[in-house]
């Protein structure tokens, strides 16, 4: 398996130990100031990426504005745990030619562009974007009072390690 597959795996696998340990109540809560989003919502648009990856059309075209945005996945942690399988499904059977170019389409705030990438940049990117949702998702903990044991979370491998002064 390709290293930006396993990395990907590695990184989606702690949304899973995240949606075994929250309640419904704490994956819609959206009473964080300032942008009072809730741990779900940045689930869901996490998910909402992959998924649009998979949506390649056949003039190899990946939208990333066409976000299917399943609210159930935003409160219900069951639901956001099927949606996360089912990335995780695709991302293990589906056999990926990482240098194959796919043409994507974001609005980068200008409008809708196309750019061209290669799958493993597109897959690259999603991973990436997934660490910067967590570490959202983290601040949103700290400010619930949730502890979760893992000193990764959300921070990007390049991450310099600080030492915590007792």
């Amino acid at each position: 398996m390709n290293i930006i597959i396993q990395s990907t795996l590695k990184t989606l696998k702690k949304s899973e130990i995240l949606l075994d340990h929250l309640s419904n109540n704490q994956l819609c809560d959206a009473s964080v100031s300032p942008y009072y989003s809730s741990i779900g919502s940045h689930i869901r648009h996490i998910l909402d990426f992959y998924d649009c990856i998979f949506n390649l059309d056949s003039d190899k075209k990946v939208n990333l504005t066409a976000r299917s945005r399943n609210k159930a996945v935003e409160s219900d942690c069951n639901c956001a745990q099927n949606y996360l399988n089912e990335i995780i499904e695709k991302l293990t059977t589906t056999s990926f030619d990482i240098d194959d170019t796919v043409f994507v389409i974001d609005d980068l705030g200008l409008g809708k562009t196309e750019i061209p990438y290669t799958y493993g940049s597109l897959l690259a990117q999603a991973n990436s974007h997934t660490i910067h949702h967590y570490a959202i998702i983290n601040y949103i903990f700290d400010s619930l009072g949730i502890v979760i044991n893992d000193d990764e979370f959300g921070y990007n491998p390049t991450t310099p390690k600080q030492t915590i002064l007792k």
